[in-house]
């Protein structure tokens, strides 16, 4: 626990220790605010986050790579994941400590646009609800985007492959499951599995928890989604260090 602990420390304060956590807020507060009030937040004259949650997954599929591609890519350039792993900590203590500190600076970057939901309040009565559901889905959405990003940042020691790859991935995971893919899909595969593309989806379940309901089947598929990358990034460290 104490190894998980160091390593988890060492990650979060690493981002504030050079330029790269404030530029990433910076971005992401301004793509975030301008893409909300450009696209329709006062005209819809309704008081609510609809708009700035339906741009998260476009700012993450960017934004989240950007952040995940430096956590094993680095160290395996300049050859200190061999430091890191011969040190008296487990592979899954190393990996859990990075992803939860990297997960932790996402969260912290959702929390920033907290001024957002002070503004419409004041210009209105939102259904906090909604809010809470929203901010669930994105910090879920958030997790499981980063999982993939630490799987590909393993799989290869160059930043911007790896920056390449998660983009990739996740990119194909949101858009599967936009009603423009599947329409496109079911006219030559067969509907139940356009309907498993789907459901295997980002972009379905994180749409379901805009609704307001937390409903288990969306919370179980960013945790297995989570676990998933996680385990599969742990395997592959094991068996290079095995090496």
């Amino acid at each position: 626990m104490n190894s998980f602990v160091a390593v988890f420390k060492r990650e979060l304060k690493s981002y504030f220790t050079t330029p790269i956590a404030y530029v990433f807020l910076i971005v992401f507060l301004f793509f975030s605010g301008y893409l909300t009030f450009k696209n329709g937040f006062f005209e819809m004259r309704q008081a609510d986050m609809v708009v700035f949650f339906m741009n998260i997954p476009l700012l993450f599929v960017f934004l989240v790579p950007a952040t995940s591609m430096r956590l094993w890519a680095e160290e395996r350039r300049v050859g200190s994941i061999e430091l890191l792993l011969s040190l008296p900590i487990t592979v899954t203590q190393a990996v859990l400590g990075k992803f939860f500190s990297a997960w932790l600076f996402l969260v912290i970057a959702l929390a920033l646009t907290l001024p957002m939901v002070i503004t419409v309040c004041y210009l209105g009565d939102p259904d906090f609800s909604l809010i809470i559901t929203g901010y669930l889905g994105s910090v879920l959405l958030a997790g499981g985007f980063l999982s993939i990003g630490c799987f590909f940042s393993i799989v290869s020691k160059n930043q911007v492959i790896s920056f390449v790859l998660s983009v990739v991935a996740c990119a194909v995971l949101v858009f599967a499951g936009m009603p423009t893919t599947l329409n496109y899909l079911s006219a030559f595969l067969p509907a139940g599995l356009v309907s498993a593309i789907g459901n295997f989806s980002f972009q379905l379940h994180f749409e379901s928890l805009q609704t307001g309901i937390v409903e288990f089947k969306d919370i179980s598929y960013f945790i297995l989604m989570i676990v998933g990358w996680i385990v599969a990034s742990t395997y592959i460290l094991e068996e290079r260090k095995a090496y």
